[in-house]
């Protein structure tokens, strides 16, 4: 039995906690093989021990100070690695004693694992030893370089000199050891852990390029609180709002199970490594991701192509044709007739396309130049031309320095955009001229809202023309109360029409608040597609003024 120390240090438990624990801390090589305590946190009821380490019992343990002599145990041994505290002192301290390491190597899981293991052999991980460059570098020899190029290093039972068949990256440096597990499979308290958690990889992915430090400060690393909230109230949230809000319901759906049921309470899971890249598939480029193809066709864009809006709404499918962030980042079949709520924030790859909104002016679609990045392009047999970057081309460009990689924060900033355009200026120009043609948009609403007299559609608190969950805008008031304008300040409580208050809204309103609304959630500011933006807030106007006249 391996034991970890812990003094009490007391915090506040997250309001969002849930009842599935995840590995919390980064450990050089994976997954730890020894237990490691992670924290003590107060909640209602006492505080709350936790510790990371490999499956199989833990006992906690406790005393009032380090001077006394003996251990007490709390409870009884237990499967988790949590474990709550009713009452204790102030100065306690704590230590859990847990399952030794016990190594094997993925020689040892081939005989019931051999279709995984096939794989897995044929990826960089299987050579991280045994990599010509990294033995002429010197790293076979240099300790810093071995917990994460061997398995279980400096552990009982794990590598040493001795011991070749435990070096390179292998099954246990991603699921804990797996010698007990493989001499009595059948003991379910010694199964190794299958962790989603992005610390996993994050162990050895932290410098040289710095993978898990950059992901760790991408939108990708956190839950939206809202969301969370949403998928908690009901199952069916989990499915609709979980495939491309939480990891765990993503990847639940992508094997073929309903997340609603297979998930207890398990779904506060952020968009993790294992969610865009499979660690047991060869794709060498792009490295292992689950869709090493970005399909994409130019000069035709129909209901049947797999690009099309079609394959957008069924965007909780994981379609190999189509492009991995389109999957998430899409508008979900999202309409100007729609009157509940505005397209929602996700669209960005519709508007790479220019396949979404109401315009008057070019044809649909209008991909933009920076759907086809980059500018070679390879056909296939079957009519389309696969691109290997596309969002990754700005989103993720490559790394500066000694080492090879691309950034992981998916935040290009203006360096990228000096690549081909002068950069700032370029983007502060079209961020102004579109800044005046939505403040010119929201006018025209507003002037159109000033004319109407129905008591559904103008009263106070209720912008006219809005959607009836509003659509993100901030509003002012006047002295009196009522809603006058938009603005970045001084946000006021306000709501849309009703259904009813919809149903007197005229189309052409509609179309004009949609357009407003899709270029405001694609977040880039027409970026993603500078002269589709342009036309489709141009139409928007057009929209606002032959209602207003």
């Amino acid at each position: 039995m391996i034991l970890a120390l812990a003094g009490l240090w007391v915090g506040r438990w997250p309001a969002a906690a849930q009842q599935v624990q995840h590995l919390t801390l980064v450990q050089p090589g994976g997954f730890p093989g020894l237990p490691v305590m992670n924290g003590i946190v107060q909640v209602t009821n006492g505080v709350n021990v936790m510790w990371d380490g490999p499956s199989g019992y833990y006992q906690l343990l406790k005393k009032a100070s380090l001077k006394d002599a003996n251990w007490l145990a709390v409870g009884g041994r237990s499967l988790n690695w949590q474990t709550t505290v009713a009452t204790t002192p102030s100065n306690a301290f704590f230590r859990v004693s847990g399952p030794s390491p016990h190594y094997l190597g993925s020689q040892g899981c081939t005989e019931c694992h051999a279709n995984i293991q096939t794989t897995v052999l044929k990826t960089a991980h299987a050579g991280a030893f045994t990599d010509a460059s990294f033995a002429a570098a010197g790293g076979q020899s240099n300790p810093s370089c071995l917990a994460c190029h061997t398995v279980g290093y400096q552990l009982p039972t794990g590598f040493i000199s001795k011991t070749p068949l435990l070096a390179n990256v292998q099954c246990e440096n991603c699921h804990g050891p797996a010698a007990n597990h493989a001499a009595n499979p059948d003991d379910s308290t010694v199964i190794p852990q299958v962790e989603l958690a992005a610390t996993v990889c994050g162990g050895c992915h932290s410098a040289n390029p710095p993978t898990f430090p950059e992901w760790s400060a991408s939108g990708h690393a956190a839950v939206v609180p809202d969301v969370l909230q949403t998928m908690s109230s009901s199952p069916n949230n989990i499915r609709t709002c979980g495939v491309c809000h939480s990891g765990s319901a993503r990847l639940a759906m992508i094997g073929g199970s309903d997340p609603a049921t297979t998930l207890t309470k398990d779904y506060n899971v952020p968009q993790t490594c294992a969610v865009c890249h499979d660690p047991h598939q060869t794709n060498s480029y792009p490295v292992q991701l689950r869709n090493p193809t970005v399909s994409f066709n130019n000069f035709e864009l129909t209901s049947s192509n797999v690009a099309s809006e079609a394959a957008f709404t069924s965007f909780y499918k994981t379609n190999v044709n189509v492009n991995l962030c389109a999957q998430c980042h899409n508008d979900r079949g999202a309409a100007w007739t729609d009157t509940a709520r505005a397209p929602h924030g996700s669209l960005q790859y519709n508007l790479l396309l220019g396949y979404a909104g109401e315009q008057l002016y070019l044809p649909s679609p209008f991909p933009g130049a920076h759907s086809g990045l980059p500018s070679t392009a390879v056909y296939s047999t079957n009519g389309l031309f696969y691109l290997t970057n596309q969002c990754a081309s700005c989103h993720m460009p490559s790394e500066t320095g000694s080492y090879s990689g691309n950034n992981h924060t998916f935040s290009p900033g203006y360096s990228v955009c000096l690549n081909c355009h002068d950069g700032p200026s370029y983007q502060a120009s079209l961020a102004y001229d579109l800044s005046n043609q939505v403040c010119q948009i929201i006018t025209g609403l507003n002037t159109w809202a000033g004319t109407q007299t129905n008591s559904l559609l103008v009263t106070n608190g209720v912008v006219a023309w809005e959607y009836t969950s509003p659509g993100g805008l901030t509003w002012q008031a006047n002295s009196a109360g009522a809603v006058t304008n938009w603005s970045l300040t001084n946000p006021v409580t306000f709501t849309g029409p009703s259904s009813a208050g919809q149903a007197l809204i005229p189309d052409d309103i509609k179309k004009a608040r949609f357009d407003l609304y899709l270029i405001l959630n694609d977040g880039s500011f027409g970026v993603h597609n500078p002269i589709y933006a342009r036309f489709l807030l141009q139409s928007a106007e057009s929209y606002t003024i032959s209602n207003s006249n």
